[in-house]
């Protein structure tokens, strides 16, 4: 029979396959995985070189983004009969050692929880196409807001002046990015139209998932296209009324954010096996002066992580990966 460790060594580049599919930031993709061969044992790191320095200068963002991916770990591993046993920030002497996961074969002990989000994992995409008017029913807001309580976090559906207040600050961050060279050059470089010099084609977000231009600005939809490269980018109308959730925490320290980005990813698998599609919104909460303003002052909630984007249509384009191998040291 075949040691568990040797079986855990194999199943490791597959689970590290479904990992790098979780949404990031511009798409920088900023997690390294280590695996020691013949051991259970795989250790994430945030990678320094995928940094956003203006838009993400605590690198907040990066461990939500690494949050996300080691939830889909998670996934994968119960689908396949494992649990995948965490720890998060394991060396305080390490910032950049985000967590460390033990694989335990357990076929009869699986999360089934976790196992059933695993043909979201694929599935799942940013969406910045438009949506229909239909509104979600409570019952899925429901499931939407047990999947974060899972994962130790809070999904606060806004009430009509919250979300309006939200919105104000998506116009609010609009305005404060095209007044700063620095954010605009950072959103250009990690963004792929096929001009001279540009990164990898395996990173970045793509100009087909730019989605179309938006007629009026109802929806809270970034728009990548910063210097009005694709001339030939259709205009739509989007929803009159976005459907917005936030994703918060109690605390504001980097395992919270691991913990929230876990959570949005929960979320977001759930919301694409109840058949919605997902966009996020974290224009207001890269700037200091209006994340605070995001959360609803009689919440619970402490600070908000994420502002989610839900509604009925059609998904968008898979946006690229880096393949396993760039992602994963085998040592």
């Amino acid at each position: 029979m075949i040691p568990t460790e040797q079986r855990a060594t194999a199943i490791v580049p597959s689970l590290v396959e479904e990992a790098v599919a979780a949404p990031s930031m511009h798409n920088a993709q900023p997690w390294k995985f280590t695996h020691r061969s013949g051991s259970r044992r795989l250790s994430l790191y945030g990678d320094p070189d995928r940094t956003l320095p203006v838009g993400d200068p605590d690198q907040r963002a990066l461990h939500i983004g690494c949050g996300a991916a080691l939830l889909n770990l998670r996934v994968a591993a119960a689908h396949r009969g494992w649990t995948a046993v965490t720890e998060l920030l394991p060396d305080p002497h390490d910032p950049w050692h985000l967590a460390d996961v033990l694989l335990e074969e357990s076929p009869g002990a699986t999360d089934l929880r976790l196992a059933d989000l695993q043909p979201a994992v694929r599935r799942r995409r940013t969406s910045r196409l438009p949506f229909s008017d239909e509104r979600i029913p409570p019952e899925i807001w429901d499931e939407l807001s047990a999947a974060a309580l899972l994962e130790g976090v809070r999904l606060i559906v806004p009430g009509t002046w919250h979300a309006d207040a939200v919105m104000d600050l998506v116009y609010d961050a609009e305005l404060l990015e095209s007044a700063s060279d620095a954010m605009r050059a950072e959103i250009i470089t990690w963004t792929r139209t096929g001009r001279a010099g540009e990164g990898p084609a395996t990173e970045g977000v793509p100009s087909y998932a730019f989605g179309p231009r938006q007629h009026g600005t109802t929806a809270p939809v970034r728009d990548f296209d910063v210097p009005h490269s694709s001339p030939a980018r259709e205009a739509a109308v989007f929803e009159e009324r976005p459907q917005t959730a936030l994703l918060g925490t109690a605390a504001d320290l980097p395992v919270d954010w691991l913990r929230a980005g876990q959570g949005m990813e929960r979320v977001l698998l759930q919301a694409t096996l109840d058949g919605l599609a997902t966009s996020l919104i974290s224009q207001p909460l890269e700037w200091p002066e209006l994340r605070d303003l995001a959360r609803d002052p009689r919440s619970r909630t402490g600070f908000v992580q994420m502002v989610f984007r839900f509604g009925y249509g059609p998904g968008g384009p898979a946006t690229p990966r880096r393949p396993v191998s760039e992602a994963l040291e085998v040592t």
